[in-house]
């Protein structure tokens, strides 16, 4: 996923303070829900968007989603209202470009997964090494609460920008600081196990789905109520990250795909095509990872999201979708549960739509499908 940040400037304002800094933590308890959006009116008069509604086709559609591009964001480093970072140190820029990646975020529909990892943190007491004539880098780290020590072994390449064949290495129990000379690198402890090769084999726990697009930018400010709860029940025993993707979706119907047709180009038609795209494919997620009764969410959410599918359904002539959840060259960080779904790295999913309700059907793993016959 490309960052669309724009260039760090030293006043650049950072998220205001806390709810309970300004004395308003009780109402953000009763701030509207992202998913009253389902069925938000138009923010115009009607008449002045009928001529930008889009149209479509009467055909019957089938769509095949798959993911486009994905990146992780760790959620911890923005969930506790920390403070301002300084950029003019290496940790400080990256967790500026982070903030401004995620803020990004919102302007979009993108869907997101809040995900927990066990605890993982680089052993600032301890001591880096180097093989012998290689970038080779070993690094302590602890696991868990218990924080069990182990080391991971790093095979580094030199940037472009480098001006040394070896950087001067520096740790904090979150960050890894590779100063090249001409270039410092600033990693954290999951840019690190994502980016190299390594024998730690966790899962990633899909705890809640959501879809990333939201005015008030509650998500990537810590300030989103339902996944700040989940934040708080496992911020103990583990890392919290926010897995985003930007889903393709191909729509199979005699009448071709309506957001390809020339009156259809204006943005007005495209967001409301690409909304009911997302709204669903973000309904089918939910009821795969977090079972039908959507553990944690109201009745009335799922009342509105009922409503939402039934609608869709309607006026696009959807028959049924597949979503596609593999990713090319991915890595131990995509291998995905939940509370109602085993482990893979290959989930693929059928869904019809019945009266409103997504209808799920697991398709087996054509890799482990292959390998048994």
């Amino acid at each position: 996923m490309t960052s669309d940040y724009p260039p760090l400037i030293a006043d650049d304002d950072y998220p205001d303070p806390s709810p309970e800094e300004l004395g308003i933590g009780e109402l953000l308890a009763e701030a509207p829900e992202p998913f009253h959006d389902l069925l938000a009116p138009p923010a115009e008069p009607l008449d002045d968007l009928l001529p930008l509604l889009p149209q479509r086709g009467s055909a019957p559609q089938t769509w095949v989603v798959t993911v486009a591009d994905a990146k992780y964001h760790w959620y911890d480093l923005v969930a506790g209202f920390p403070e301002r970072p300084d950029i003019r140190d290496p940790v400080g820029r990256q967790l500026r470009r982070m903030q401004f990646d995620l803020e990004a975020t919102m302007e979009k529909r993108l869907i997101y997964f809040a995900v927990n990892r066990p605890r993982v943190r680089f052993d600032a007491a301890g001591k880096t090494s180097w093989g012998f004539f290689s970038l080779k880098l070993t690094v302590p780290i602890l696991i868990g609460v218990e924080e069990k020590r182990d080391s991971i072994t790093i095979e580094l390449t030199v940037p472009f920008a480098a001006t040394l064949k070896k950087p001067s290495v520096t740790m904090t129990d979150r960050f890894l600081t590779l100063n090249w000379g001409g270039l410092v690198e600033a990693l954290s402890i999951h840019d690190v196990l994502q980016q190299y090769e390594n024998d730690l084999q966790f899962q990633s726990k899909v705890q809640y789905v959501g879809q990333t697009k939201d005015a008030s930018g509650r998500l990537a400010r810590g300030r989103l109520a339902a996944v700040q709860r989940i934040h708080q029940n496992n911020s103990e025993d583990n890392d919290m990250l926010l897995l985003i993707q930007r889903m393709n979706v191909e729509v199979l119907s005699d009448d071709g795909d309506p957001a390809e047709l020339p009156a259809n180009e204006n943005a007005v038609a495209a967001d409301i095509l690409l909304k009911d795209r997302i709204d669903v494919i973000e309904c089918a997620l939910i009821r795969y990872f977090e079972g039908p009764q959507m553990h944690g969410r109201s009745d009335k959410e799922a009342e509105v999201r009922k409503q939402r599918v039934r609608e869709v359904h309607a006026v696009n002539h959807l028959e049924s979708f597949r979503i596609d959840l593999r990713l090319e060259d991915a890595g131990p960080y995509q291998d995905l549960f939940s509370r109602e779904v085993p482990v893979s790295r290959s989930h693929i999913i059928d869904c019809v739509i019945v009266d409103g309700e997504v209808v799920i059907t697991r398709v087996p793993d054509p890799v482990k499908a292959a390998k048994a016959k």
